[in-house]
């Protein structure tokens, strides 16, 4: 029988396998994207929303199951004790979960499009799940050629807001473009973060991240740009008229930006320590992007 210790640490093993900050990628995008619909519109489709927000999360779900049984196939997640596949020793079974989630989440947005008799944003969301499939699925693996945080960049970013944009109106937007970028940069800075403390690992499993491509003390000084980015979009869109000046709220997430890059020149070459500062990257893409949306959302 386990004990009081050895039950607490395996819920945590669990909390960490499930990563419920982590859907804040799924759930981001999607009220931005319809934030600024609203911003433009003065309406908002809730059944729509809800509908698009259910069903971005079961595919982030498919995502990231997926993503723990591929990595199991490859060994790189052999000293992760927190997959989902080592905690249950099941890899058929994550998968099958995996794939009913995928088939949710794509029917209730196909839903979407059969309501409006227009397939844009169920295209645009299959393209989604195909370059997802892609970061880490058979044969294509770009995820461990380092090519994953392009990937996440397009994905979270320019594609999943302009469809949760495109979902409320039926049209595409400049603003909505430029937002996208900024949530985008945010959720690619998320996966950065999540290899430093990898690095052995990604070698011995011959997977090129960007971490292994630079090191870490380089990884640690190209940081700071994500942040840069971000800010400079922001000043664009609120200096061009494209964001409305409650936008400019976003400014506060500057304070867990300058964190996130302090900590990693710190604890860069020290997995340990530095394994956390992914969590601080979440923070950073969360606030920043609810900012960023309410900016759109409050009248003013």
């Amino acid at each position: 029988m386990p004990t009081v210790e050895q039950s607490i640490d395996r819920r945590k093993l669990w909390l960490a396998a499930i990563k419920p900050p982590m859907y804040s990628v799924a759930i981001i995008p999607i009220t931005t994207g319809t934030a600024i619909a609203y911003y433009e519109t003065a309406s908002i489709n809730w059944q729509i929303f809800s509908t698009f927000l259910i069903g971005a999360v079961l595919i982030l779900v498919w995502e990231n199951l997926c993503n723990d049984v591929f990595d199991a196939d490859t060994g790189i997640d052999k000293h992760k004790h927190h997959s989902l596949v080592n905690l249950t020793g099941k890899k058929n079974l994550i998968l099958a979960i995996a794939n009913i989630c995928l088939v949710i989440g794509i029917g209730l947005v196909l839903s979407i499009s059969w309501q409006q008799q227009d397939f844009s944003v169920v295209a645009i969301i299959g393209l989604c799940c195909f370059l997802g499939y892609t970061y880490q699925g058979y044969p294509f693996r770009f995820g461990y050629q380092g090519w994953g945080e392009v990937i996440s960049f397009f994905c979270f970013g320019p594609l999943a807001v302009s469809a949760a944009y495109y979902s409320q109106t039926q049209s595409f937007s400049i603003t909505a473009l430029l937002a996208s970028a900024i949530i985008g940069i945010t959720t690619s800075a998320i996966l950065f973060c999540s290899h430093f403390h990898q690095l052995e690992d990604d070698l011995a499993a011959g997977k090129r991240s960007p971490i292994v491509k630079l090191g870490t003390k380089k990884a640690a000084e190209i940081l700071p740009i994500f942040v840069i980015l971000v800010f400079v979009i922001m000043a664009i869109g609120i200096g061009f008229g494209y964001f409305p000046l409650l936008t400019g709220f976003v400014f506060l997430s500057l304070a867990i930006a300058l964190q996130l890059t302090s900590f990693v020149g710190k604890y860069h070459n020290q997995p340990a320590e530095v394994s956390s500062c992914k969590f601080i990257a979440v923070s950073w893409h969360f606030w920043s992007g609810l900012l960023l949306g309410l900016g759109f959302a409050i009248p003013f």
